[in-house]
């Protein structure tokens, strides 16, 4: 592995938790809570998940940001993101399209899967380590 690969992994999760963190400003500056909890309820979702939501991104960005077990953290936001590549699904495929398309919470799924596979990187504060993850993996052949 690479002496670099530490900090390709703080890259990814330094933009990884700044996405998380706008993503749930952006329902309590910009469309507000009420609106959001609206928006889930014209979805046919319970408003009060929304609340759930914005905790989750607000936080979750947060906690990905400071590298604090952010590897289960990414896991744990999978589902948000694929509720949202859901709520886009029929609108297409570019997310700047009228109500958004899907790729950009697909290809956010697959970045907090990379991120979990990957770990914190460096300067982490805490960084979530499967048992074995000091240990190098054999070379291919």
């Amino acid at each position: 592995m690479s002496p670099l690969a530490p900090y390709g992994a703080l890259l990814l999760r330094l933009a990884l938790g700044t996405m998380w963190l706008a993503h749930g400003l952006l329902k309590v500056f910009v469309f507000g809570i009420a609106g959001t909890v609206g928006f889930f309820e014209q979805l046919g979702l319970p408003g009060p998940l929304a609340y759930l939501v914005i905790l989750a991104e607000i936080g979750g960005g947060l906690l990905i940001l400071l590298g604090l077990h952010g590897r289960f953290v990414s896991l744990a936001l999978t589902p948000v993101m694929l509720g949202a590549a859901w709520v886009h699904a029929g609108n297409g495929w570019v997310f700047s399209a009228p109500n958004g398309g899907w790729e950009y919470p697909v290809f956010l799924i697959a970045a907090g899967l990379a991120h979990a596979l990957l770990g914190d990187g460096a300067l982490a504060l805490r960084s979530s380590r499967a048992p074995d993850a000091g240990r190098a993996l054999p070379a291919a052949a």
